[in-house]
């Protein structure tokens, strides 16, 4: 096996600079290097080739025939390793690679919909890939590593593996079939319901849960969806009472009304991502995007 000569990307710099300029001294100047250091790096880059590359004429050198594909190796190398840094630094800067996000249909239709479109905008070259979900598929896509970054209602205890930042506070009001603008008709909490609400196991059911016990309000559930919009779709059929966010419960021709001015309860939407996993800065741009709304 032929051994490999042990060559440096500068050392290659050096012959294509020099092949490309009337003096060594110009050369060098291209490259921010002294003469002497120029002339040494090519001094030893000819000793690793074992091939003389540079004939004396007078005060200047120019290269031997047989330099030719040494010089035309050397181009190809600085050329691939400039777009190497080039495509280095463009990583560092999350201006390029793919991002898995996931969101809840409150973040990515509502409440981040324009901070999306503004990161998009900024970053084209970055492939963002959109899933929305209800948060608990969310956080098992994120724990297996199928999504990146995942907006969603916070977990009511503490996923191992998983950190977060908050991202924003929602008020959830009530509303009824019967719901008059001004809280105005709603009754005293004992008297509400039933409800149409999210699936058992839901993150924003187990908020809303607690919070109509704390009111003393009945939680008799007759109908269920993942959808906040079905669930608005099933208050204006008449099916039964829902706690939704305002900005779903308002985005229809003919907007829910609120049974009392008050939220009934709140939730926290958080950005989470796996704690265990290197800083990817695509990632990072894309998580400071939508913190700052």
């Amino acid at each position: 096996m032929t051994t490999l000569p042990n060559l440096t990307v500068q050392q290659l710099e050096y012959l294509v600079a020099a092949a490309a300029s009337p003096t060594r001294a110009v050369a060098a100047g291209s490259l921010g290097v002294t003469p002497s250091a120029l002339t040494q790096g090519l001094a030893e880059l000819e000793r690793r080739v074992g091939v003389s590359l540079f004939e004396r004429s007078g005060r200047s050198t120019r290269l031997r025939p047989q330099a030719a594909e040494v010089l035309a190796h050397a181009r190809r190398v600085v050329a691939e390793t400039r777009d190497l840094a080039r495509w280095a630094e463009t990583r560092r800067s999350g201006s390029t690679g793919t991002v898995h996000l996931g969101t809840i249909d409150a973040v990515a239709v509502h409440h981040r919909a324009d901070a999306i479109r503004r990161h998009r905008r900024t970053v084209p070259d970055v492939d963002l890939r959109l899933t929305v979900a209800p948060s608990g598929a969310l956080l098992d896509a994120l724990l297996v590593g199928d999504l990146d970054l995942v907006a969603c209602v916070e977990p009511t205890t503490p996923v191992p593996g998983v950190e977060t930042l908050p991202l924003l506070d929602e008020p959830l009001h009530a509303y009824s079939p019967d719901g008059a603008p001004g809280g105005v008709g709603a009754g005293p909490p004992s008297t509400w319901g039933p409800w149409v609400t999210y699936p058992t196991g839901s993150h924003t059911r187990r908020v809303i849960g607690r919070a109509l016990a704390e009111l003393g309000a009945p939680f008799d559930v007759v109908a269920e969806s993942n959808q906040p919009e079905v669930l608005r779709e099933m208050v204006r059929l008449g099916l039964g009472w829902a706690v939704l966010p305002e900005a779903q419960a308002a985005a229809a021709a003919e907007p829910l009304a609120r049974v009392r001015r008050r939220p009934v309860a709140e939730r926290r939407i958080v950005l989470a991502r796996r704690a265990d996993v290197p800083g990817d800065a695509a990632v990072d741009a894309l998580a400071d995007a939508l913190l700052s709304g």
